[in-house]
């Protein structure tokens, strides 16, 4: 007879460099299962993959016994890492921070296959790039139109923001120029409290 699942847990971990400390030991203690034990098996079987973050969906039993299934790394941390940079960019596509080639974009790819909703390499391909795009990072020979585009209309936009800024300091300025000039002066005069109370 087959072991009951009771919790499937999905958890991201460096290859090869899991602990019992925290993310593990807070997410798997509480189920009962043998933090030593499941460190061990994760770390042995992404030995060969360290470097990237690797995804780990675990089954946990009504025995506290587990089986886990790793996935293929997400693919923004393949994309940074391809890219060499440490994060995207803030913008995404309106700030191109960084260059992959047409191969790199391809093994990404062919790495993320078993994990994406397709079986074409092709269709693959522009997932992978829109994922690219949204990060900052352009894949040279893909949408190098595009880019070229992009940066033209990014300066033009800033200098439309620069200009309209412009605008509206000097129309603040101005503003605050007729309001101190047409200010009346305004005399204060305390009331005598005995006019008022007779």
């Amino acid at each position: 007879m087959a072991k009951k699942v009771t919790k499937i847990v999905s958890i991201q971990i460096p290859a090869g460099k899991a602990t019992p400390a925290p993310p593990v030991g807070t997410i798997f203690g509480p189920l009962g299962i043998n933090l030593q034990e499941f460190c061990t098996r994760y770390n042995d079987a992404t030995r060969d993959k360290m470097g990237d973050i690797i995804p780990c969906e675990v089954s946990v039993y009504e025995d506290r016994t587990f089986d886990f299934i790793l996935k293929t790394p997400p693919t923004p941390s393949l994309l940074l890492k391809a890219a060499g940079i440490n994060k995207g960019g803030v913008k995404g596509a309106n700030d191109i921070i960084a260059t992959i080639t047409k191969d790199q974009l391809k093994s990404i790819a062919e790495t993320k296959l078993p994990d994406l909703n397709t079986d074409d390499l092709e269709a693959a391909m522009r997932q992978v790039a829109g994922t690219a795009r949204n990060m900052g990072i352009a894949v040279k020979g893909l949408n190098d139109q595009e880019l070229a585009e992009q940066a033209e209309e990014a300066k033009e936009a800033e200098a439309e923001a620069a200009k309209l800024d412009a605008e509206l300091n000097e129309m603040e300025a101005e503003a605050k120029e007729m309001a101190d000039a047409d200010m009346p002066e305004v005399e204060t005069t305390a009331q005598d409290n005995k006019e008022t109370e007779e």
